[in-house]
């Protein structure tokens, strides 16, 4: 049985207190469709960004932007890191949006099948290792922690989901979800992949225990941001079978990340709000939607995303020129218009 000893130290208490304030608040309000819609993709680029440069990745945002956008299919190693990211997150999105976002032993062997496509031989894809792994420093060249031997993995495994599910009604979720986001990177699971597994999981995790806000950001950009800080924090030095894990600091670390993304979503969503465009309807947003993901729209293109009149299409494309969101190319019929730069 899976024990994890930890305190509710003041911070904790503080950073709990203020993360149930701030989702309570923003899953009151109302938000366009279209501006939830766009965060969340712009969430995933993030997402899909911080989390594979954790483990090396050396792409930067602005490539990753276009990687997703383009999807092509001859991709380098690091590119299609970044596209199985992706296809996890919107995976693991389908399923909460399905209530079916459940961690389980499959769920977990799913997640990680995706991360690693194309990346390791289909028998250590979604497959629980067979042999013993071992985690170096870097910096000194030296193997620093022996996670469990690979036989013990199943059990300890199916320790930390019966913990999981056993506490939901009686412990805070960002506790579970903390404590399963440590407590796997130290089990190691797989022979690779585990970051990028345990940080998906940790996210579809938030969403089951009722936190429905969190696919509005990427905690993943906080512990990006000091690389070496979260190594230090979620690992543990020695040998596994040696260990006596106290998880207050790391849930401390934890629940920092968590409010530190809350506070900038929360942010930028009022920000939305506030700037001038905020009085758009959903049609306004719709046309700056398209003009995010393609160079350009006619009235011929809105006309197909909108059941509008012509005359009330022409209204909206003047809204946006007003607001100097657009700009109007061509005359006539070969009007067109791009984003304003």
């Amino acid at each position: 049985m899976f024990e994890p000893k930890y305190t509710i130290t003041p911070v904790l208490l503080a950073n709990i207190k203020r993360i149930a304030e701030i989702v309570s608040s923003l899953n009151e309000r109302r938000f366009p469709h279209v501006v939830l819609f766009e965060m969340e993709r712009v969430a995933r680029e993030i997402s899909a960004h911080a989390s594979t440069s954790i483990e090396g990745n050396p792409l930067p945002l602005t490539d990753v932007k276009r990687i997703l956008k383009q999807a092509p299919h001859r991709v380098r190693d690091s590119e299609r890191e970044v596209l199985n990211y992706n296809e996890a997150l919107l995976w693991l999105k389908k399923r909460m949006d399905s209530e079916a976002a459940v961690v389980d032993l499959q769920t977990l062997l799913d997640t990680h099948r995706l991360v690693t496509k194309e990346l390791l031989p289909d028998f250590s894809s979604g497959v629980l290792r067979t042999a013993p792994v071992f985690v170096n420093d870097p910096k000194i060249m030296q193997t620093v922690f022996w996670p469990p031997d690979h036989g013990d993995v199943p059990r300890l495994l199916e320790n930390l989901l019966e913990f999981s599910n056993a506490h939901k009604e009686k412990t805070d979720p960002l506790i579970i979800a903390g404590i399963f986001h440590k407590q796997f990177v130290l089990i190691h699971p797989f022979m690779d992949g585990n970051g990028r597994t345990v940080r998906l999981l940790t996210t579809l995790l938030l969403a089951a225990l009722g936190i429905d806000i969190f696919r509005l950001f990427s905690f993943e950009l906080y512990y990006n941001a000091n690389v070496t800080k979260y190594f230090a924090k979620v690992g543990e030095r020695g040998s596994y079978d040696d260990l006596t894990v106290d998880f207050t600091p790391w849930l401390e670390y934890f629940t920092d990340g968590v409010l530190d993304e809350l506070i900038r979503v929360k942010e930028l969503l009022e920000k939305t709000m506030a700037d001038p465009s905020s009085g758009m309807k959903d049609h306004h947003q719709i046309i700056l939607a398209y003009l995010r993901e393609h160079p350009s729209i006619n009235d011929v293109i809105y006309a197909t995303l909108v059941n509008r009149a012509k005359a009330t299409r022409a209204l909206d494309f003047r809204f946006l020129l007003d607001q100097k969101l657009i700009e109007r190319q061509g005359r006539g019929r070969a009007t067109y218009y791009i984003l304003k730069t």
